[in-house]
């Protein structure tokens, strides 16, 4: 009897063992590692606004005063590597909270990367203080201001 009261205990004791190990190398994601709460391994690190953009999404010379027909380039600046697919989120407000606009793109970098943003208005823009946020997969990743002057 104590034989096999001792073989179950034994075996119980190993399946343990096994669960433990199991549930912990799930855990250790290092596709998580570093990320700014968004669950994937990429953030955004830099948001540059300008007038024009070069071949390679990067901003022809940053700047945050516009005039009223200018159209405003947003280059976001991303690192890592996603393990699925993530969502960039450019929300443009003006001064008064007013959405301006509002654009999503899709992103999967293997590494840096730069993903472009823009807004235009033929007409004009009004004269002003404008915000742009962006979001990585729902989370405020940064801002930037600009000023539309006349």
């Amino acid at each position: 009897m104590h034989t096999r009261l001792f073989g179950t205990s034994i075996l119980a004791l190993t399946l343990a063992s096994i669960l433990s190990a199991a549930c912990t190398r799930g855990s250790e994601n290092p596709d998580t590692t570093g990320t700014t709460g968004t669950g994937v391994g990429v953030r955004v690190s830099q948001i540059d606004i300008g007038r024009s953009l070069a071949a390679d999404k990067t901003i022809n010379g940053n700047t945050d005063s516009f005039k009223p027909n200018d159209t405003i380039y947003a280059s976001i600046a991303t690192e890592g590597t996603a393990a699925a697919p993530a969502t960039l989120k450019a929300r443009w407000t003006f001064q008064d909270g007013q959405v301006v606009n509002e654009s999503t793109q899709t992103i999967a970098p293997a590494g840096n990367a730069r993903t472009e943003f823009h807004i235009s208005k033929p007409d004009g823009w009004p004269a002003g203080k404008y915000k742009l946020e962006v979001f990585l997969n729902g989370a405020s990743a940064g801002t930037r201001d600009v000023e539309v002057e006349r």
